[in-house]
């Protein structure tokens, strides 16, 4: 009898140890938009204030004139490439590198329900192109590297004049000219690179690839963003807006950056952990910690009623022998209890 009672008690205790796996599993969808949205914009208000200030940088920098280096009829010889338009549209950058990877952070917001995951991400991911614009645009401005069609901006009917010092008299119009002073670095590449860079990040991270499994398949995902910011940059150098060491540098600037951001929120794609932002992790270490600090109380109590019940039973059939051996097992289980309390 009483080793039927201590497998009941067992399996309570395989049930309990079941039902926590579950709730450990149930934890990732815990923390959402609506339970925890606005209490982490408002931890990181002074994150969004400086991103607020920094798009107000870039329009300034947009809007100034830019260094206007001399350029001398000598010179001209590499700067006579057709005036062209984009390939890829201005207006399409921010929707490739900026919406385009939050549309990709949403998706996974819908299946993991955390609220870390999608803040940080769309945190890190405008702090990396805009941190990238400023200081694209600031080296562009001070630098002031003609493009390699300013000919044709600078003189548009085809008939170049000079100064006395052998410099160019432009007489085409003043947006042209101001443009044709903007090749170094390339804005499309350091853009593009930002953004879909930490978008690769940030898949590499999600689907674990470089998990030591040997995927080869979750490579060309991770870098399918990156074939196209480099796509993107090879566009800049077949429209004469930019030379190849435009977009070098650009593409450069711009992973650096969003690596560097990336890593403000996320472990590296190398870690067993590389999945999640850090501040995910740190609320469920809290969250687990709460519960084990209240699990002791519950747990004794548990054991000593299931204890208890078995001695009644064991006391109605006249076991006497296992009402002992109960008795001497529940005054064990509760000093080890108490020391482990303690």
């Amino acid at each position: 009898m009483a080793w039927r009672n201590l497998g009941s008690l067992c399996s309570f205790w395989n049930f309990r140890s079941i039902f926590q796996s579950r709730t450990t599993e149930i934890e990732l969808g815990t923390h959402t938009i609506k339970s925890h949205g606005a209490a982490l914009a408002k931890n990181h208000m002074h994150d969004w204030l400086i991103l607020l200030l920094l798009a107000v940088i870039e329009v300034i920098l947009f809007i100034i004139q830019p260094f206007h280096r001399f350029v001398g009829k000598d010179m001209m010889t590499d700067l006579r490439y057709p005036m062209k338009g984009n390939t890829v549209p201005v207006w399409a950058v921010p929707m490739y590198a900026v919406l385009l990877p939050i549309a990709v952070f949403v998706l996974f917001y819908a299946r993991r329900k955390d609220v870390y995951d999608l803040h940080h991400s769309t945190l890190g991911l405008l702090f990396a192109v805009l941190i990238t614009g400023v200081v694209t645009d600031a080296i562009k401005n001070a630098v002031g590297r003609p493009r390699p069609d300013f000919f044709w901006r600078c003189f548009p009917d085809g008939k170049d004049v000079y100064d006395q010092w052998g410099g160019v008299v432009c007489h085409g119009k003043d947006s042209d000219i101001k443009e044709g002073h903007k090749s170094f670095p390339s804005g499309h590449a350091s853009w593009s690179f930002a953004g879909l860079g930490f978008l690769s990040l940030y898949l590499c991270g999600k689907i674990k690839a470089f998990d030591r499994k040997g995927h080869v398949a979750k490579l060309c995902i991770v870098l399918l963003p990156l074939l196209a910011a480099s796509l993107v940059g090879i566009s800049r150098v077949d429209d004469y807006w930019h030379h190849w060491q435009d977009v070098f540098a650009g593409g450069l600037l711009g992973l650096v950056v969003a690596a560097f951001c990336y890593r403000q929120f996320f472990p590296s794609p190398y870690n067993d952990e590389g999945w999640g932002p850090y501040a995910y992790f740190k609320a469920l270490e809290e969250m687990r910690s709460n519960t084990h600090a209240a699990s002791p109380v519950n747990a004794l109590s548990v054991q000593v009623m299931g204890a208890q019940n078995v001695n009644e039973r064991q006391r109605q059939n006249g076991d006497g022998f296992a009402a002992f051996s109960a008795d001497r097992y529940t005054s064990i289980r509760l000093d080890e209890m108490e020391s482990g309390e303690r």
